[in-house]
C-alpha cells in the first residue's frame, strides 16, 4: 500500500516541476543564440568551469541551464530516495528510478550536443528525451497522488480512442521537432539546419496537430457521454491547453517566428503531454473502487436474478 506523506507529494510535484522548466531554460538557451556560450563540457571554457568576461550573456545563460539541469538531478534522487524510505510501491519506485536514469542521461545528451555543436538531430533528440521525462514525471506525480491504479472503469473503445490520441500527440511533437530543427533557431548563428523547407514543415507540422485537436474533442465527447468524472476535467484540461498551442502556433507562423512566442510554444508542449498522460490514467479509478461491472452484479444479485 501506497504511504503517502507531504514529503512525498511535494518531491514528486517538484519533479514534474522540475522536468518542466528545464524545457523552458533550455529553450531560452536555444532561443538567445547561447547554445555554444559555454564552449565546453562539463566545464564552460577549457580553462574554467563557470563563465568568463568575454562569453558575456550568452555564457551565463548556458551556465545557468546548466546549474539547473543540477538541480534537476538532485530532485530526482531525492524523489527517488524518499520513494524508497516510504515504501511508496514498486510503480512509484520503479518510475522514480526511470526519472532520474534517465535525466543523468540527458545531461550526457547535453554534452554531446555541444560535443557536435549543436547539430539538428542531436538538439532533437535531447529535446525528445525532454518530453519523455515529463511524461514519466507525471505518471510518477499521479500515482503518488491519486495512489496504485484500480480496475478499469472505462470500455475498451474508450480506451482505444484515448490511446490513438496520444500516438497523434507524439506525431505532433516529432513533426514539431523536425520543424523546428529546419527553422532559424539553431542556438547559435553557425548551426546547421537539417535541410527541410521550413515553411512546407509548418503546414506539415499543422496537420497532424488539428488531427489532434479533432481526436481530443472526441475525447471529452465521450468522457462527457460515459465518465468516468475526473476523466472528464482532464480532458477538458487537455482540449482547452491545445486549443492554446495551436492559437500559439499559428501567431508565432504569421510573425516570423519570434523567440517568446516559440518558446511559449515549447513549453506548452510537454505540458500537453503531461496532461495526456493524466488523461490516460483517469481511465483507470483508485484501487479498491467500485466499477460499473460491480455495480451491476451488486443490482443482479439484490434482485435474485
Amino acid at each position: 500500500m501506497l504511504e503517502r506523506s507531504r514529503s512525498l507529494v511535494v518531491a514528486a510535484w517538484a519533479t514534474l516541476v522540475s522536468q518542466i522548466v528545464i524545457v523552458g531554460t533550455g529553450g531560452a538557451v536555444r532561443l538567445t543564440g547561447s547554445g555554444l556560450g559555454c564552449s565546453q563540457w562539463p566545464n564552460c571554457t577549457p580553462e574554467s568551469f563557470t563563465p568568463v568576461a568575454e562569453q558575456g550573456i550568452h555564457g551565463i545563460i548556458e551556465f545557468s541551464n546548466r546549474v539547473w539541469g543540477g538541480v534537476v538531478v538532485a530532485i530526482a534522487i531525492v524523489m527517488l530516495v524518499l520513494a524508497l524510505r516510504k515504501r511508496a510501491g514498486r510503480a512509484v519506485v520503479t518510475l522514480a528510478a526511470l526519472v532520474l536514469g534517465l535525466t543523468i542521461v540527458q545531461a550526457l545528451i547535453g554534452a554531446v550536443v555541444v560535443w557536435m555543436h549543436l547539430r539538428p538531430d542531436t538538439v532533437g533528440i535531447h529535446f525528445l528525451l525532454s518530453v519523455i521525462l515529463v511524461g514519466l514525471a507525471a505518471a510518477l506525480a499521479w500515482r503518488v497522488v491519486a495512489g496504485p491504479a484500480g480496475a478499469r472503469t472505462a470500455p475498451r473503445w474508450q480506451s482505444a480512442l484515448v490511446h490513438t490520441m496520444t500516438a497523434v500527440l507524439a506525431v505532433v511533437v516529432v513533426v514539431g521537432v523536425l520543424t523546428t530543427g529546419s527553422g532559424p533557431h539553431a542556438g547559435d548563428g553557425g548551426a546547421a539546419r537539417n535541410g527541410l523547407d521550413p515553411a512546407v514543415m509548418q503546414h506539415v507540422h499543422a496537420w497532424p496537430g488539428y488531427a489532434l485537436l479533432a481526436l481530443v474533442l472526441a475525447v471529452v465527447v465521450a468522457a462527457a457521454a460515459r465518465g468516468p468524472r475526473r476523466h472528464l476535467g482532464w480532458a477538458l484540461a487537455l482540449l482547452g491547453a491545445v486549443l492554446v498551442q495551436i492559437a500559439v502556433g499559428i501567431v508565432q507562423s504569421r510573425t516570423g517566428l519570434p523567440v517568446g512566442l516559440v518558446g511559449i510554444h515549447m513549453v506548452l508542449s510537454v505540458v500537453c503531454t503531461a496532461i495526456a498522460v493524466a488523461v490516460v490514467l483517469s481511465l483507470r479509478g483508485p484501487a479498491g473502487a467500485r466499477t460499473p461491472a460491480d455495480d451491476r452484479g451488486r443490482v443482479l444479485a439484490g434482485s435474485g436474478a
